[in-house]
């Protein structure tokens, strides 16, 4: 299992130049173009997002007091709580509505190309199986800690914010790590390349 730990996230501008965004984990790690993208950004201000035409996006409201996304002109989201999740096609034209001041969002961008791509947000109230069975599981906890046991081998703790990325070949369970039930982003990713 990879552990990357929020500290350790590099900050990159948008691809609009209007903000800034913290990039996780990029597969490859070079290249303008790649096959999925966690980063966690930044909105300063009401403004339109960047284009990514041939991935799929996942975005998710970790700090602020929500945003209201509009794509194409019409269709509306609006993220209100911290948890809240939209999915929607990167080549839309997306511009967002601060409700109340900065936020903070969870991008998981995909490549279109990719044969199956599943995101989720629970409260982890009790241990939770996750299974490789060929696909890369990312956990992501947005407030609270949680616990990763990975097979036989030592347990890793993840704090809010940190990602842990579980290759297909990896099961184990992921638990709350104190008795506050955390919250916790999930992924499962399934890669024709893989």
């Amino acid at each position: 299992m990879k552990v990357i730990r929020r500290t350790s996230f590099r900050a990159v501008p948008w691809k609009n130049g209007g903000g800034t965004t913290h990039e996780a984990l990029r597969v490859p790690p070079s290249g303008d173009l790649f096959r999925w993208r966690v980063s966690v950004a930044d909105l300063a201000s009401s403004g339109p997002f960047s284009d990514f035409a041939g991935y799929d996006r996942t975005m998710v409201l970790l700090r602020g007091a929500g945003v209201r996304l509009t794509l194409d002109g019409g269709e509306q989201h609006v993220l209100r709580e911290i948890g809240d999740l939209v999915e929607f096609d990167g080549a839309r034209a997306t511009s967002s509505e601060l409700l109340d001041g900065p936020c903070t969002d969870l991008n998981l961008m995909a490549s279109k190309s990719m044969r199956r791509v599943q995101a989720w947000v629970e409260r982890l109230q009790d241990p939770r199986e996750v299974s490789g069975l060929g696909v890369t599981t990312l956990v992501f906890p947005i407030y609270g800690a949680v616990s990763i046991a990975i097979d036989d081998r030592e347990t890793v703790t993840l704090e809010a914010w940190d990602l842990g990325v579980m290759p297909p070949a990896e099961a184990g369970w992921v638990s709350p790590a104190a008795a506050t039930a955390p919250l916790v982003f999930f992924a499962a990713l399934e890669d024709n390349l893989l």
